[in-house]
């Protein structure tokens, strides 16, 4: 058992070098299929032929399953998850335990979920990243959480919290050209994916209410929290909601497959969301440059040289690269629909 000094060592360690450990942690999972040639593991029957509209997803709520225990070695003395012990030691200033739809399951365009809670995810999730960040620096030998995990594309076996991920594309129809947007999460202020790029808005699935179980409803929520800085919204009525009503119409969004990160198994649901020029800056005018989880960058041109930057060249995240991949093979489908 570590000692706190210890943990908080190697939770640097892999702070510092997560993009590379994530590159390396793919190896683990070599019968395991990837996303448009990143590292970002799938299962065969999450990826569509082609991209497919948001609204033919159905979804289902039903109580959640049990699942097999796992065990954390490596927790320091007095903590009994990952999760209290990044809260005493390590908390980012976004660290809170709200709850969660968790996936179950995900047949043909059907997916259903339970309940579950964001700190599920980090007590295994980013405790197998740190076990893994432990191996890599020479502190264990073997990986036995991630071996009681398994396949990381089964939400049998770990829960499943799956972020929406939203690559925003501001298309001209009058040039035929369009503009993507990143985020650069600030490692000081998340619990997941510090230093590194992602594509911008993403949230993880979760409701305000009982009754708001909608993805739809989740994406609209973070669209104005990462763009527009608005504060985390709790309570709202979408149908009164301007802004809801306006985004509603204007955006033509869609599915493009799901994936789960190799080094922390966190799991996006990829998505991309077409809106014309005209009406995206009337929406989103007074687009911020820095968010409660770090920078905004400016508009990035969608072009091949930009595509293959940031899937290949920089410290992106698995499911923001393999977002990046995907809408590039499918631009046309994408812009002409």
């Amino acid at each position: 058992m570590p000692t706190s000094a210890e943990w908080l060592e190697v939770r640097a360690h892999l702070l510092e070098h997560r993009h590379a450990l994530a590159l390396k942690a793919v190896s683990e999972y070599p019968d395991v299929p990837r996303v448009a040639g990143t590292p970002l593991l799938t299962s065969p029957h999450w990826m569509p032929a082609a991209p497919i509209p948001l609204a033919d997803l159905s979804l289902e709520l039903t109580a959640s399953t049990a699942l097999p225990e796992v065990t954390d070695s490596l927790l320091p003395d007095g903590f009994g998850s990952y999760s209290k012990a990044m809260a005493a030691l390590a908390a980012p200033t976004v660290f809170q335990n709200r709850e969660t739809y968790r996936l179950l399951d995900f047949t043909g365009r059907h997916l259903t979920f339970g309940i579950g809670t964001y700190f599920d995810g980090i007590d295994v999730g980013e405790a197998s990243a740190h076990e893994y960040a432990a191996r890599e620096a020479g502190r264990i030998d073997a990986l036995p959480l991630r071996a009681q995990v398994g396949d990381p594309c089964d939400p049998r076996q770990r829960p499943v919290n799956v972020a929406v991920s939203t690559l925003t594309l501001r298309h001209d129809e009058a040039s035929g050209e369009a503009t993507f947007f990143l985020h650069w999460r600030d490692p000081k202020r998340v619990g997941h994916a510090g230093g590194m790029f992602q594509v911008l808005p993403v949230g993880v699935f979760q409701g305000v209410s009982e009754a708001d179980f909608s993805l739809w409803h989740c994406m609209i929520r973070e669209f104005a929290e990462e763009m527009l800085g608005a504060e985390e919204i709790h309570e709202v009525d979408y149908a009164a909601w301007p802004f809801a009503r306006r985004l509603t119409e204007a955006a033509r969004v869609f599915y493009l497959g799901m994936g789960v990160d190799p080094l922390t198994f966190a799991t996006d649901m990829l998505t991309v969301a077409v809106i014309e020029a005209g009406e995206f800056d009337e929406l989103f005018g007074d687009l911020v440059s820095h968010n409660e989880e770090g920078q905004v960058l400016r508009p990035l041109a969608f072009t091949a040289e930009n595509v293959e930057r940031f899937v290949h060249h920089e410290p992106t995240q698995a499911a923001g690269a393999a977002l990046l991949s995907l809408a590039w093979e499918h631009r046309s489908a994408l812009l002409s629909a």
